[in-house]
């Protein structure tokens, strides 16, 4: 039992927002979180995608974490959840632990050895900027769902990765991070009541970061049943931490879906400003990483982030991906490794990055009328 008036390092640092002490969050709601999400890779011939999360839920009194390495036909997961305690920089979740070293450049991504086949000690150093996103805002039936912020940076990574007992060298591997609080939906599911006849109708996202040798990109999109956007961002980050990034535009997209599926193959982005000029990205998808099995995110009742599971419980899941259930994907986020070829004022650049991608429940542009009919 946490004492009401327990106090922690943190308070020693002017850094308070409101009249209680550093541990308590402004809002009451049980879906409050605080998160941190990488992504890693070789370069330049990525041959595995490996995922990192973490996030606390103060208000649920939980902490947890997973990795997901997709490699071959593997996907690959430890995870870990653990009573969160008062001091909110101790990110240890029983083997997985996140160090800042030098905040918004440096960070230390640890996964102690453990019995389930995947462990690593990674460094990530920023390349860009962390740069803040757009505010992600959506209420249904008047209660707020989504309010939150994140920052975004792409890097590189140094260290070890070891997977089934045998040791890689991380060195000049790349990826991206990002960080995120606020209110979005965590934990045990809530009754929906109303909701289940009145609710949100679908969930259609992309989220793309790109890493080029010049600089990087980032683009947003959600959008409802009809095509109306509830938040979009296109945006090129300059190494430059003087020079402010530079909008690229109104994003607009075109996925291609493999028939019988929901699963994007392809994709292409363009980027359209005010006076005329467009910007394009051809997106080349190579390794899907399906960060809804097992991480977290939705899919398994008895696993969801900021579910209580206990004092401390660790577990480890594999499958092959040859052998999950093509419907279950079509309910799940997934995290694309890409290339990219971008195209701007008659130069071409070309790089690597994540694009994320879900088309869950109705598009009118695609032609998906609920949630289970596919692609022609």
């Amino acid at each position: 039992m946490i004492p009401d008036d327990a106090l922690s390092p943190m308070d020693d640092y002017p850094i308070h927002q409101i009249a209680e002490p550093i541990r308590r969050v402004a809002t009451s709601d049980r879906n409050f979180y605080d998160r941190y999400y990488f992504n890693c890779y070789p370069s330049p011939d990525p041959d595995l995608f490996l995922i990192v999360g973490l996030g606390q839920y103060p208000n649920l009194g939980v902490q947890d974490g997973f990795a997901v390495l997709r490699r071959g036909d593997d996907h690959l997961v430890v995870r870990a959840s653990a009573a969160l305690g008062t001091d909110r920089t101790d990110t240890r979740v029983g083997p997985l632990r996140v160090e800042v070293l030098e905040g918004l450049r440096r960070l230390r991504v640890v996964l102690d050895d453990n019995e389930h086949g995947l462990a690593f000690d990674l460094t990530f150093t920023g390349s860009v900027p962390a740069t803040l996103e757009p505010r992600h805002f959506r209420r249904q039936l008047e209660r707020i769902t989504f309010d939150t912020k994140r920052f975004v940076q792409t890097g590189s990574w140094e260290g070890t990765l070891t997977v089934d007992g045998t040791s890689t060298a991380v060195n000049g591997w790349l990826g991206n991070r990002d960080r995120s609080w606020g209110v979005r939906p965590v934990g045990e599911a809530e009754p929906p009541g109303r909701r289940a006849v009145d609710g949100i109708a679908n969930f259609f996202w992309i989220y793309s970061v790109m890493q080029f040798d010049e600089f990087a990109v980032s683009v947003i999109v959600q959008e409802d049943e009809r095509g109306r956007r509830i938040v979009e961002e296109a945006v090129r980050i300059w190494p430059d931490a003087a020079t402010e990034p530079e909008w690229l535009g109104r994003p607009e997209h075109e996925l291609r879906f493999a028939p019988g599926t929901r699963d994007v193959v392809g994709a292409s982005l363009s980027f359209h400003r005010p006076t005329g000029e467009v910007t394009t990205v051809d997106a080349t998808l190579l390794i899907p990483n399906y960060i809804g099995i097992g991480t977290g995110y939705g899919l398994e009742q008895d696993w969801r982030h900021g579910m209580w599971q206990g004092d401390l419980v660790v577990q480890g899941l594999r499958r092959q991906v040859s052998e999950i259930d093509p419907a279950l994907r079509m309910f799940c986020p997934v995290d694309n490794l890409a290339s990219f070829e971008l195209h701007d004022d008659g130069e071409k650049f070309t790089g690597t990055g994540l694009f994320e991608v879900a088309a869950i429940g109705p598009h009118d542009k695609y032609g998906f009328t609920g949630f289970t009919d596919t692609a022609p």
